[in-house]
C-alpha cells in the first residue's frame, strides 16, 4: 500500500501536467486506497441510474447523475445536489463509466469551491477496445475493486 501523501502527490502532478482545473487525477486503485485511508474522502458516482442498475455499483458511493438516461440530457441541478450531499471540505473523487463525465463533474466541483476535487481516470468500466467493446482493459472493475449489482 502507498502512503496517502504519495498518492495525492502523483494525482496532483497528473493534474498539473495536463493543466486540469481541479486538484488531481487518480487511478482506480489509488482512489480506493484513499477512500480506505481518509475518513473525510467521498466517492461521487456520476453515472446514470440505468448504468448503476445494469452494470453495478460501488458500495458507499454517493450517486449524483451528471446526465439523465435516455438522451443524456445534462443535470441542471448537479452543483446544487453536490452542495447538499457533500461537504466542501471533503476530499471528493468523481467517477463515471470511463472518466469523461467525472472530469466535467470535477471541473464543476472546483468552480463551486471544492478545493479537493479529483477525477478518477479510467472510470468504472474502463476504456473500450478497438471494436468499441468494454472488455475490462482497465477501470475499477478490471482492478478487482469492490462492487455489487
Amino acid at each position: 500500500m502507498q502512503t496517502m501523501s504519495k498518492i495525492l502527490e502523483r494525482a496532483k502532478k497528473r493534474a498539473e501536467e495536463s493543466n486540469l482545473p481541479y486538484a488531481g487525477a487518480l487511478t482506480p486503485r489509488e482512489a480506493y486506497e484513499l477512500l480506505q485511508k481518509t475518513p473525510h474522502a467521498k466517492l461521487v458516482d456520476v453515472r446514470t441510474t440505468a448504468e448503476l442498475d445494469l452494470v453495478g455499483k460501488i458500495p458507499g458511493a454517493t450517486h449524483i447523475e451528471w446526465a439523465f438516461y435516455p438522451g443524456m440530457a445534462a443535470n441542471p441541478d448537479f452543483a446544487a445536489h453536490l452542495d447538499r450531499q457533500v461537504d466542501k471540505e471533503a476530499l471528493v473523487i468523481f467517477m463515471c463509466r470511463t472518466g469523461g463525465r467525472s472530469h466535467n463533474a470535477a471541473i464543476t466541483a472546483a468552480k463551486s469551491g471544492f478545493a479537493e476535487a479529483y477525477n478518477m481516470l479510467e472510470g468504472f468500466e474502463g476504456e473500450a477496445n478497438n471494436q468499441k467493446q468494454r472488455t475490462l482493459i482497465n477501470g475499477w472493475k478490471h482492478a478487482g475493486l469492490p462492487w455489487n449489482n
